[in-house]
Parts: C-alpha cells; structure tokens; sequence
C-alpha cells in the first residue's frame, strides 16, 4: 500500500497517524444557526476530528424549474424539484466563517465541499484549510482544477465513478497543483446498504492511485467504517444529526451524538488492535507461556535407566524442554535420579 499522507491545519493524516474522522453536518441544520452550532459542538464531544460542510445555493446548484426532468425519482426525496430540495439543505453562507471559528475554539477543523467556482472563492476567502470533492462532482473537472489550485489537500469521494474517471479526476488535481489527495470509496445511495459498500476497493484505491484512501458512508450503522478502517482506510466520514427523527432531508442516514461516539471508541480501538506485524510474546503473554506443553517425568526414574514413553510424557505446564525434544530424549539415559511431576532439563540426560 502507498506511504502518502496529508496534513489538514497541522493534522497529520497516513498510515502511521490516527484515523482522520469527519463530521458530516449537511443539511441536518434545519435551517437554524443555533442547531448548526449545537452540531458542532456535538460532533467535538463525540470525538471528531473535524467538521464539514457544503457550501452552495439551490441557484448554483440548478434552476428552479417544474420539469420532468428536474423532479427526483427512485429515493428518499421521491416527487421534489432539485431546486426545492436545495433550497431546504442548503447551509447559509454567512453562517459558515462563524461556524468555523466555533469548530476552532473547540480543537476541530471545520472544511466544506464546494459545488461551484463562487463557492470556492468565498471557502478561500474563509480560509479552510482543505476541500472536500462530493462524490457527483468527481466528474466536473473543472470544478476540480479550481480547487486544485488553491494548493491545498484535497478529499474526493468516489461515488459511481469509473476507474477512468477516478484517474481522469486525480491527474486534473495533480495538473493543476494539488499534491496531497485522498479518496473515499462511497455508495452514492442514500441511505446505502452495507452489501453495497464494496470495502475490498479501499486498498485499491491507495495501490492504484497513490493516494490516502478512507470511507464515506451513508448505511445507518457504525460497521461499515469500522470495517474500512481494518481494511486501511485512514479517512472515515460520517453524517451526523441530533436526532433521526427529524424531518430534514439527511437525518434519516445520519448518525445521532451517541452511535457516532460509539464509532469514534471502536475506530481507537480498531487502530490499537491492527498494531504492527510481530511474531512472538508479547510481555503480558508471557505468563502464559505456563500453559505450553513441555516434557515431563511421569514415573520416578533412576540414574542409568532409558526414557520411554511410559516414564516421560509431552504435558503441561511448560517447565520442560520442549516436545519437540521428545523424539531425540527416547531411548537416551537418565543422567541421575528423577522423581514423578519434574520437569525433564538438558542436564537430566546422558548423551554419551
């Protein structure tokens, strides 16, 4: 796997650091500051490591038209215009500068994805100190570049891309002056199904591309990052929301304060458990080293008399030599007298 990293606001992120865990806020605002600011302060206790953000407007995003081909089909916002779902999730731009202050003073990053050159103007003139690319955008490589050039590090979710498009997408960054890059494998479904998370692709990613690969997931359940961190994911974003049962048009795939906390702990724990490669024991099995079979003197033996299998067996514990040994020790002489239940020692024999 490949040894790139990243660093956002002084935040080292690779295969030797902690896994970097973001806080989705999205649209699970519900058009209040307050709640936005709730968000944020809730995505700090849970042990986030940073907030994001989605900086657009429903008339950068599309137009407001009734048409057919402008009403959504086959998801949870089945019947909407574009425009109308935008106009409900969008987070306000001038909320944003304070939001990120907010995230600051509290030890979080706070970044946002931009869905079009304005919106990546004001995010520069705010000062985040990287970009999220949403998993649609991959393929809007313009928007790409424009980013790019700002030189600063750059997440991408992959979503429905092709492995051409994903190639297509990091060489335009990498063209256009990014050099730190991460990719996120995402189902662009909302919400997704654990079966459809196809994890395996996550070393692919770092492998085939050169880059930090993490997860952004949608399904309403903590295993599948869990699962992408064991497979090496070093990025894990998730959407966070103060209830599901609020009617916004995220919350129903989001996480609430107390399931992402439960992520964050398991992601540490996961962290401590893949370790590093090592054979042998470690210090604390030592003591168990006790339970180890070794040879053994299972009748009293005198001086000059043959080992046998009657009078030596492979037993716990492990004072012994080892019962590797057992084969070499049959049939060679007791060295002195041995009484039932001592462990079998190299000077215990005559091997002359």
């Amino acid at each position: 796997m490949s040894t790139v990293g990243m660093t956002i606001a002084g935040h080292r992120i690779g295969p030797d650091h902690p896994v970097y865990i973001v806080a989705e806020l999205s649209a699970n605002h519900s058009q209040d500051y307050g709640r936005a600011e709730e968000l944020v302060h809730t995505a700090a206790a849970a042990g986030a490591d940073a907030v994001k953000l989605q900086t657009y407007t429903p008339d950068t995003m599309t137009i407001d038209c009734d048409a057919e081909e402008f009403r959504i089909r086959d998801t949870i916002w089945e019947g909407r215009t574009l425009y109308d779902l935008y106009a409900e999730a969008y987070t306000p731009w001038d909320w944003q500068p304070g939001l990120k202050k907010e995230a600051e003073k509290l030890g979080l990053e706070l970044f946002s994805t931009p869905f079009d050159a304005t919106a990546v103007d004001f995010l520069e003139e705010m000062g985040v100190p990287a970009y999220k690319v949403a998993s649609f955008e991959i393929v809007d490589l313009p928007l790409i570049s424009k980013i790019a050039a700002t030189g600063k590090p750059i997440i991408m979710s992959i979503g429905m891309a092709t492995r051409d498009e994903i190639r297509q997408a990091v060489t335009t960054a990498r063209s256009a002056g990014a050099n730190e890059i991460a990719l996120l494998r995402c189902t662009s479904a909302y919400p997704a199904l654990p079966e459809e998370a196809d994890l395996r692709t996550i070393p692919d990613l770092a492998e085939s591309f050169s880059t930090i690969p993490g997860v952004s997931d949608h399904t309403i359940d903590i295993v599948v990052p869990i699962t992408a961190v064991a497979l090496g994911a070093r990025i894990v974003e998730k959407h966070l929301t103060l209830s599901r049962g609020d009617s916004g048009p995220d919350s129903s795939f989001s996480l609430e304060p107390a399931e992402f906390k439960d992520m964050v702990e398991a992601i540490r724990t996961t962290e401590k458990a893949l370790g590093t490669v090592r054979y042998g024991p470690r210090e604390g099995e030592r003591a168990s080293t006790v339970f180890r079979r070794s040879l053994f003197v299972v009748e009293d033996i005198r001086r000059g008399e043959p080992f046998t299998h009657q009078n030596i067996r492979s037993i716990r514990p492990g004072h012994g030599l080892p019962p590797s040994r057992l084969d070499h020790v049959i049939g060679k002489i007791a060295a002195r007298d041995l009484e039932r239940g001592a462990p079998l020692r190299e000077t215990d024999i005559d091997f002359g």
